[in-house]
């Protein structure tokens, strides 16, 4: 799919794609005055993002996975290949990693992942980006290492398959565990202001507010 622009807010641009056998959103994020970007979640045909990056000339510096499934890290080896970039993941996801993210499960065809994570992401850790920050949040349940990332001053998290626009994460593959994953959406999504802007691993963008209100799973 064409790259399209999924936000751009002040000095922050992001450009989304959706790839690969799951239709997964993978995202190009960048601080476009510096020329620095990173790959988040590259499902798949990560060629498609090495060069729209090239096109706006952005240097590629990191890979952020959200979780080590395979369809958020199927495109990681062309990018790192292109860009000799590190790729980073929670620990607890590497077993999943070093399983082919589950592919054989889906009967997908064995695929080069790329280089083993070498940035080991933890709860609380800052990870830069030009000039900005994001924030690492452990949010298991969809998966033991699940994270996610949050840019404070842009009201933006990068959330996985975490939550969905009216939807939740799956809970019923391995390391899953569906209280685990609730008690995350409601400690690091819901306790964030409404206009703060998720963008999933799925499906379009949503709020803060809207799946506080609306969203059947988060009932009280």
């Amino acid at each position: 799919m064409a790259a399209q622009e999924a936000a751009s807010r002040g000095d922050l641009t992001v450009v989304g794609f959706v790839l690969g056998p799951a239709l997964t959103n993978a995202y190009l994020v960048a601080d476009p005055e510096l020329a620095e970007a990173v790959a988040i979640d590259p499902a798949w045909e990560g060629q498609v993002i090495v060069d729209e990056a090239s096109r706006r000339g952005w240097l590629i510096k990191q890979i952020w996975l959200t979780h080590a499934h395979f369809d958020h890290f199927g495109g990681a080896a062309a990018i790192t290949q292109a860009c000799q970039t590190p790729v980073a993941l929670h620990p607890e996801d590497l077993p999943l990693w070093r399983f082919g993210g589950g592919a054989a499960f889906f009967g997908i065809p064995a695929f080069d992942p790329g280089p083993q994570p070498t940035i080991r992401l933890e709860h609380g850790m800052k990870l830069p980006l030009g000039r900005h920050s994001f924030e690492v949040r452990h949010t298991p349940g969809h998966s033991p290492g699940h994270v996610v990332f949050r840019e404070v001053s842009e009201r933006l998290v990068f959330c996985g398959d975490l939550i969905f626009r009216s939807g939740v994460g799956r809970a019923d593959l391995p390391g899953g565990d569906w209280e685990t994953l609730l008690a995350s959406i409601r400690t690091e999504i819901l306790s964030l202001p409404d206009d703060t802007r998720l963008l999933s691993g799925h499906g379009p963008e949503t709020t803060v507010g809207y799946e506080r209100r609306t969203n059947p799973f988060l009932g009280e």
